[in-house]
């Protein structure tokens, strides 16, 4: 696979896009001369300007094969952290949820037993 500019077609071995909202992640597998194997994760998000034009926000990353295993049970371990913190153990809490509970107290009044008799 050669288009006539060197190994830049060559290089490409596998692509998947996911959106997800606001984002688009792209996983390519790609190969270098030495035909080694290495990923890059990019993250994609579009931006709107004042003047109605758009353009895309990327960051990229690359993970080399040799780093796959570490990176993958690191992967593995955050998510985990993030389940077992919104399952109950609140080590964290989420700004959102203190801001409803604020809200909802406020929809209840202040009411004195006297009160009621009247």
């Amino acid at each position: 696979m050669s288009d006539g500019h060197g190994d830049s077609v060559r290089d490409d071995i596998f692509s998947k896009a996911v959106r997800a909202g606001k984002r688009t992640y792209f996983f390519d597998v790609k190969s270098t001369r030495g035909n080694d194997l290495y990923l890059t994760i990019t993250e994609s998000k579009k931006r709107f300007h004042d003047d109605g034009k758009h353009s895309y926000e990327k960051h990229k990353l690359f993970l080399y094969k040799e780093d796959f295993e570490k990176f993958a049970d690191g992967f593995e371990e955050a998510i985990e952290k993030i389940k077992t913190i919104r399952e109950g153990d609140n080590e964290f809490i989420d700004p959102a949820d203190e801001e409803q509970e604020t809200t909802q107290e406020k929809e209840y009044t202040d009411v004195k037993f006297e009160d009621l008799d009247s």
